[in-house]
């Protein structure tokens, strides 16, 4: 199997992409094109019929205007931030097994924490912008550790990632050697977010990022499907037929109550769970295959 390490390419080093963050909190979709000619304005995350808009610095007359404007929005309150505080801390690089993740800006950075490249070491950039995922939560890295034990001895062609937030386990599995990854997420920032990801680590041509729902593109055809997604989301996935037509899984994102319903559920449909991951006893990760798609696991 052949593996690709990406065409990571050093740029000048550069600070953080923001230093403070002015946050809006909305009841009601903001359309989507609305705001996207301000300088300063990142981008929307929707949710559950809320919107949180986010601005490089404060944008009060233009959110006037627009709530003006869409008597069907509510602002409910505005926050400001530093982008470290957003994040929960500092973006900093760090090593999971044979990754190596590090943010953009630190690119030429050679402080000796780091320490040398090591052998068969896999580079990835990843700017997380203002979407929750820097890769540091523990279910990222047991998606990240389980990636790494399924292609030690299989061959993943094509992989369907469903959830991608930033696009980190997209990016890997290109990195570990598949060819054709769709990177899923309904949420529209997080695609652009997984998008300039891909373009960072030059893997445009492996990795599609897509906006869409996972219940309605569970069916696509791949080697191994990837969902660090909610536990709402994923019960439902593991009762379609897309679902059982994988020939290989990694599911993540589960506290231990719904881990034991996701056992349940994979034990009724004929899935095998090859290897558990857990951090604490709280958060739980699998990697298995389908029995009536394969006979045993390498």
């Amino acid at each position: 199997m052949t593996e690709r390490t990406g065409s990571v390419k050093p740029t000048t080093a550069y600070r953080p992409p923001y230093d403070e963050l002015t946050i809006y909190y909305l009841e009601g979709r903001v359309p989507e094109q609305a705001l996207t000619e301000l300088p300063t304005y990142i981008g929307t995350w929707e949710e559950e019929g809320f919107s949180f808009v986010f601005f490089s610095a404060a944008a009060e007359t233009a959110m006037e205007a627009l709530v003006h404007a869409e008597p069907y929005l509510i602002l409910i309150d505005r926050y400001q931030m530093s982008y470290e505080d957003w994040q929960g801390g500092r973006v900093a690089a760090y090593r999971a097994g044979r990754f190596h993740v590090r943010p953009p800006w630190e690119i030429g950075d050679s402080s000796p924490t780091e320490g040398p490249k090591l052998v068969g070491e896999i580079a990835l950039l990843l700017d997380p912008g203002v979407v929750f995922g820097t890769g540091t939560h523990p279910t990222t890295r047991d998606c990240l550790a389980a990636l790494e034990t399924l292609y030690r001895g299989v061959a993943i062609e094509t992989v369907l990632d469903l959830g991608t937030g930033t696009g980190i386990l997209a990016i890997a599995a290109a990195g570990l050697g598949s060819s054709r990854v769709a990177a899923v997420d309904f949420n529209r920032l997080a695609v652009q977010t997984a998008r300039r990801n891909v373009r960072l680590n030059g893997a445009e041509d492996r990795v599609l990022p897509v906006h869409g729902r996972a219940e309605q593109l569970v069916a696509s055809p791949a080697d191994l499907l990837i969902a660090n997604i909610h536990y709402d989301v994923m019960r439902k996935l593991l009762q379609t037929e897309g679902f059982k037509a994988k020939p290989h899984w990694v599911l993540s994102g589960l506290l231990r109550s719904q881990a034991r319903e996701v056992e349940d559920l994979l034990r009724g449909s004929g899935g095998h769970i090859v290897k558990r991951w857990t951090r604490d006893h709280i958060w739980y990760t699998y990697l298995g295959y389908n029995d009536r798609l394969l006979s045993g696991f390498p």
